[in-house]
């Protein structure tokens, strides 16, 4: 698990800055039904930012991040995995995530993303220009897989995703299809991170140059896996970098999100 359940993310809100959220179901092309949390900005900018839970699905903690980034100005969905094993609903602390991540597939959750990106691309949520997502963990790595999906993206971001070798599902490692990606590329790792190791990411970074993608990749040293937790207070000061980092990435490729 990426963080415990009572986690939030480590950024100040601002009041006023979202119009409104709402609680959804969304319908993919395989026929797939999931909820999702959609947060509207007060002051759009034409960004939009899918948001990919790790392990737990639908928590608190991404429904909190996508209200931040509404407060930005970047209209913003996050989705929850399960719907084709555990139907609809948020994920509170009994869901036994354990029983069905690896139930999840890469086209089931391929088809999810997508779904997401409709919507933001829609009226109803915000007929957003620029499209980016952003993952945690599980959803990291699913985060930097999306920029294979030929949806478009002005980008994608991932807080440490594992980014080689072999998922609990079917995901592919994104290093191995760097060729494949269409999107500028965001990676925030941690230097202590014990379960990504520092020659996973110079991997990573390594087919990424190869390919030709343009990316940006930073390690924070000391920095554990989880790291950007509003109560982590030994890494206030990354979490505040890290957050930053997003913004100024989505900034530069969609034109100008409220820091």
């Amino acid at each position: 698990m990426c963080f415990d359940h009572d986690a939030r993310p480590p950024i100040p809100p601002i009041a006023g800055g979202a119009l409104e959220t709402t609680e959804l179901t969304l319908h993919a092309r395989d026929g797939n039904r999931f909820t999702a949390f959609a947060a509207r900005a007060a002051e759009p900018t034409g960004a939009g930012m899918i948001v990919l839970p790790d392990v737990r699905g639908l928590h608190p903690y991404y429904e909190d991040l996508a209200l931040r980034f509404a407060e930005h100005g970047i209209d913003a969905v996050a989705i929850d995995y399960f719907g084709r094993t555990a139907g609809l609903g948020r994920r509170g602390p009994s869901f036994d995530y354990a029983a069905h991540v690896p139930r999840t597939t890469f086209a089931g959750l391929s088809a999810d993303v997508a779904a997401a990106a409709d919507f933001l691309r829609s009226k109803e949520g915000g007929a957003v220009r620029s499209l980016f997502t952003i993952g945690f963990c599980f959803g990291g790595r699913l985060s930097f897989l999306a920029a294979t999906l030929d949806l478009g993206l002005a980008g994608v971001i991932g807080f440490y995703g594992w980014p080689v070798g072999a998922s609990r599902n079917d995901t592919p490692a994104p290093a191995d299809v760097a060729d494949r990606m269409r999107a500028p590329v965001l990676g925030i790792f941690g230097g202590a991170d014990e379960g990504i190791p520092a020659s996973a990411v110079e991997a990573f970074e390594a087919a990424l140059t190869r390919a030709g993608v343009e990316h940006r990749i930073v390690t924070y040293p000391g920095a554990p896996h989880s790291f950007f937790d509003r109560r982590a207070d030994a890494y206030a000061k990354t979490s505040e970098a890290a957050w930053q980092e997003v913004l100024d990435f989505v900034r530069r490729h969609a034109g100008g999100p409220g820091g």
